[in-house]
């Protein structure tokens, strides 16, 4: 068998939780929301394909077991166990699925219905590649972009708490039990689904973390349900990987010919475009000294003789033949082709068909500010920027105009006083498998930030105490509803009273009474009017903006 190596689509996923902190933005982007799903709809097309192949490999089993029990026996009856222990592990993955959507809806697990869910949410569905079932919408949850519910669910109050630590422990017991089943070293990673233990993570800063916080702290429950159902796709890659071997450990000589069969085991079938899709073509139960030859035909559903003339031929040895195709097109890529192989005992060459598919996707930026769906213009802007399956380390971002530059755990933008268009284009490149690959742009609106309220003991107008009043003291420039912490300095204002019916106007630089005014305010008489108007402030971008008035009477 192959080395395991993780996927494209595994990283993909095992990156995911980069993305999720540009959905905590108060005005949630529906594409960044729908990117979660088109991937979870994908994973869980591409997870009934892998089941119907793991299926047939079954039956194969059953069907040779039928025509010589002694022979075969141990290896089918321990088939038979990795069947069940894996329906096991992925009965508990569907209902942590369930349990993650009540989290979130409803807050308690207690309040859990499954059957309401399984009505509301859990609907009849057919997919692009023809793959049909009853799958969770996550479309139709309300509270799929949230994460609080989930997080304290998952991981706990504190790190180590969570239900993120009982899947990984039953993950890895699984996977234990597998590479017991096939006679390899715990430490091999030919079957996959590989959790390092302790702190062998690393977030954006370096930081070590768990596996289970690096996959679900602050992750908003779409990405919770993708991850999980990337999950189910590495135990039945992982079944899958055991039950050939189990299937492969027995010789040429247990089968009769005619059941021999040719498999298809791709290193992965989620992969950016660009990338190369490859797979191992192999005949079941011929000896490694058989060397076969591959026809393919790409595009096709099923193989036709007709193909043969215009097909590539691959020559392979040791009984398998590995085959590399190119992913210049997006979307679901289908082949088919057979495998020749020489009959030992009549010497004839016997043709065995084969087909498949993968998904390519293409390499995607994800741009997202923290605090609002714009960028402002002489404040530090704070932003996410991460692509699916990449790390972040090996993204490079630029700005069209200012500067953008790494902060925290994430990144800021700065931009200057005037921007053409009033528009700035952020964009995304990063290095896979040793290229260049170009991850796509994100376009912001730039704005002006907003001036801020002038207020008095938090009054624009009405009534006032005179000890209230004398006691504020000053003017403060209020940013109502505005997320990020910034300040406006009132630079100057104008007082004015009616005293014995004289108007009486004070200017004043900066924004505190002065001694004179706070006088006319202590001698000031009940239903006495002042006025504090032509405020004056100064922005954190330098510019200066005139505030509204305040009109305050005396109780």
């Amino acid at each position: 068998m192959a080395g395991y190596k993780e996927t494209p689509r595994q990283k993909m996923i095992a990156m995911m939780y980069l993305v999720l902190t540009a959905l905590l933005a108060l005005n949630v982007s529906k594409d960044i929301l729908n990117a979660f799903l088109i991937v979870n709809e994908s994973i869980e097309s591409t997870n009934v394909g892998l089941s119907q192949e793991v299926s047939t490999v079954y039956n194969e089993f059953e069907t040779q077991y039928s025509q010589n029990k002694e022979k075969t026996g141990e290896a089918y009856h321990k088939a038979l166990e990795v069947k069940e222990n894996t329906k096991a592990i992925i009965e508990y993955l569907d209902q942590l699925k369930y349990n993650l959507v009540g989290v979130s809806e409803y807050g308690l697990i207690s309040e859990i219905n499954n059957e309401e869910m399984k009505t509301m949410f859990y609907k009849d569905t057919t997919y692009t590649n023809g793959t049909s079932g009853k799958y969770l919408l996550l479309k139709d949850v309300p509270t799929k972009d949230k994460y609080d519910n989930t997080t304290t669910y998952l991981i706990g109050m504190k790190d180590g708490g969570g239900e993120a630590y009982n899947l990984s422990a039953k993950l890895n017991s699984y996977r234990s039990y597998l590479l017991n089943v096939v006679n390899l070293d715990q430490n091999s990673n030919e079957l996959g689904l590989v959790i390092r233990p302790g702190k062998s993570y690393h977030d954006p800063d370096g930081a070590a973390v768990t596996w289970e916080y690096y996959n679900f702290y602050h992750t908003i429950l779409a990405a919770d349900i993708t991850i999980v159902n990337k999950l189910v796709n590495e135990v039945k890659n992982a079944e899958y990987n055991a039950v050939q071997y189990l299937f492969q450990s027995i010789t040429a000589s247990d089968f009769k010919f005619a059941s021999v069969s040719a498999k298809v085991i791709p290193k992965s079938t989620y992969l950016f475009k660009g990338q190369d899709y490859e797979a191992q073509i192999l005949v079941a139960a011929y000896d490694d000294k058989a060397k076969p030859d591959v026809f393919i035909r790409t595009g096709a559903d099923e193989w036709k003789d007709s193909y043969l003339k215009n097909a590539k031929k691959i020559s392979g040895s040791e009984g398998s033949v590995n085959v590399k195709l190119p992913t210049n097109a997006e979307g679901v890529q289908k082949y088919a082709g057979i495998i020749q192989l020489r009959d030992p005992v009549t010497g004839e060459l016997q043709n065995h068909p084969f087909s498949g598919e993968y998904i390519v996707a293409p390499p995607s930026l994800t741009v997202a500010p923290l605090k609002m769906n714009v960028f402002y213009i002489g404040v530090e802007n704070p932003v996410s920027i991460s692509a699916p399956g990449i790390p972040a380390s090996k993204i490079n971002a630029t700005i069209s105009a200012g500067t953008l530059y790494k902060k925290d755990d994430n990144y800021a933008v700065k931009i200057p006083k005037k921007v053409p268009g009033n528009k700035v284009t952020v964009v995304g490149t990063a290095e896979v498998d040793g290229k260049t690959m170009q991850l796509g742009s994100a376009e912001f609106r730039v704005k002006r930030v907003p001036s801020p309220t002038a207020e008095i003991a938090g009054k624009t107008d009405g009534k006032i105490d005179k000890n209230t009043l004398l006691a504020a003291a000053a003017i403060i420039p209020n940013m109502k509803d505005f997320e990020f912490d910034l300040y406006f300095e009132v630079t100057s204002f104008t007082f004015a009273t009616i005293i014995n019916g004289d108007w009486i106007p004070k200017n004043v630089r900066g924004n505190q009474f002065n001694k004179e005014i706070s006088n006319i305010i202590r001698n000031g008489k009940r239903k006495q009017k002042f006025f504090f108007e032509n405020i004056q402030a100064k922005g954190p971008d330098g510019t200066i903006r005139s505030l509204n008035p305040i009109n305050l009477e005396l109780q």
